[in-house]
């Protein structure tokens, strides 16, 4: 049996994508509730706001939209929202309320940009599916990024590889959450677009000692 985390230990969802980006962007955010706007976050949440539309769900040929789609997972012990949910016409699929036939859910994420080198935006998706799988009861192989810089649509090949990184990510992050652990980590060129770059002070990290040692060296010379 999956051992399942409580309700109130559920984490947001959406902070698999900043805990695979930089695992100090996510603590900033998720441990030490520190947030910062900058033209990017900007662009992203107005971008959102064109799906953000719980009550909408429209039917075209054989696909059903709904958005705003509330979704959890004890096992990984998440939380969140998915923008978009497709519910396609499927033998394989599961019945919904008010609807003839099956129908297979697969998860529709936006982001403001374009794609990425890393798999931030992949595992967020895949969480979402791993949700959507944990609460209806049936598997999903593919789920959907739409960059709103590009407008493209992007099929995300939900392998176990990307599963286990989920996986991962969602233990790390609740391991992190009950210590109240903020790391530290190495900068790069990605810190440069972080609306979080003023509050981690990136540039600072290789000066600033860590909190064990000055209490020590306070000891010490007490």
């Amino acid at each position: 049996m999956i051992a399942e985390y409580p309700e109130e230990a559920w984490l947001p969802l959406s902070g698999v994508q900043h805990f695979v980006f930089c695992r100090r962007q996510w603590a900033l955010i998720h441990v030490e509730q520190q947030w910062q706007d900058n033209a990017l976050t900007a662009e992203g949440r107005l971008l959102h706001r064109r799906v953000d539309d719980p009550f909408f769900t429209e039917k075209r040929k054989d696909v059903i939209t709904a958005r705003s789609v509330p979704v959890c997972s004890p096992s990984l012990g998440l939380t969140g929202i998915c923008d978009v949910v497709e519910f396609t016409a499927s033998v394989e699929g599961v019945e919904l309320p008010g609807r003839a036939g099956r129908h297979l859910p697969a998860p529709v994420e936006y982001k403001r940009g374009c794609e990425k080198h890393d798999p931030c935006d992949e595992a967020q998706v895949c969480a979402q599916a791993m949700c959507l799988e944990e609460m209806l009861g049936v598997p999903i192989a593919t789920g959907y990024l739409f960059y709103g810089k590009t407008r493209r649509r992007v099929a995300v090949q939900l392998t176990g590889d990307l599963r286990a990184l989920v996986r991962k990510a969602a233990q790390e992050m609740h391991g992190y959450a009950q210590r109240g652990y903020t790391p530290r980590v190495k900068p790069t060129r990605a810190c440069r677009s972080c609306s979080l770059a003023d509050v981690c002070l990136p540039g600072l990290q290789d000066d600033v000692m860590p909190a064990s040692e000055y209490i020590r060296r306070v000891v010490d010379e007490a």
